[in-house]
């Protein structure tokens, strides 16, 4: 399985206090069976996103992997927050933030709100030739009311990352019921630790992908926790889907990302 999402590196923002912890982290993804890992710190108000400083500790850290023959390779990522300076610096260097400074970007909206013109830099990010992923939008409070703008974005080319912990019950019932009602519509395109500790936010994908492959099928499980993220891990295009419901009245309508793209 592939991480996308997961706050490994130690003293970074929220996530790992020491590299102990992060050593920690490495062994129990690990041993759920995790191969690879995207460390995606936050890049926010509180947490400055220094490119040069994350790709020593992940160096350091792969080294460390290695030398306790850990089987985890690690990429780098961002947990992208849409500020106005990030989102000036992500224009002007399209791959500071993104996954392996590939094509894919990772992009966390509040708990609580939405910002008005997240449509309009989800278009602009496309234009430079970036592909957004909203990462958990079944815990955002507002879009737990209302899921149209999340049908709005998927129409225009984001994808959707859902936390795992959202899908076995670990981040609060409606969590879990907004995840759910997305798996059924095969509107997520990955599943992610969004790994902090070893304790109430482990870095564990497992048991939701076992609940995916039993609920929903074994072949979407597998694009969650697999193909689609080592895709985007890679720097690849994105395998076929799995047809989503309730997107389009016209169920052979794409986007025009996708027809741009021929995806």
């Amino acid at each position: 399985m592939i991480d996308i999402h997961h706050h490994l590196l130690w003293d970074q923002d929220d996530g790992s206090s020491s590299l102990e912890l992060s050593l920690e982290m490495a062994q129990m993804a690990a041993d759920d069976g995790i191969t690879h890992i995207a460390c995606t710190p936050h890049a926010n108000g509180y947490y400055d996103y220094n490119f040069e400083a994350i790709s020593a500790k992940i160096a350091e850290l792969q080294r460390l992997l290695q030398q306790r023959q850990i089987p985890i390779t690690l990429g780098r990522g961002c947990d992208f927050h849409t500020s106005y300076d990030n989102i000036l610096l992500a224009h002007n260097e399209p791959t500071r933030f993104s996954l392996n400074g590939g094509g894919y970007l990772l992009v966390e909206i509040p708990d609580h709100a939405l910002p008005p013109t997240l449509g309009e830099v989800f278009y602009q990010m496309q234009i430079d030739g970036v592909i957004p992923i909203l990462t958990h939008p079944e815990r955002n409070l507002t879009l737990q009311k209302d899921m149209s703008r999340v049908k709005e974005w998927l129409r225009s080319g984001v994808l959707i990352q859902v936390t795992a912990g959202s899908v076995v019950g670990k981040m609060g019932k409606t969590a879990q019921r907004i995840a759910h009602e997305l798996l059924a519509k095969r509107w997520v395109h990955f599943l992610a630790t969004d790994a902090h500790n070893v304790t109430s936010r482990p870095p564990k994908l497992r048991e939701a992908m076992e609940l995916v492959a039993d609920r929903y099928s074994s072949d979407y499980a597998h694009l969650l926790c697999v193909s689609n993220p080592l895709a985007a891990f890679m720097d690849k295009p994105m395998p076929p889907q799995m047809e989503p419901l309730d997107l389009y009245e016209d169920p052979t309508q794409k986007s025009w990302w996708q027809r741009l793209t021929g995806r």
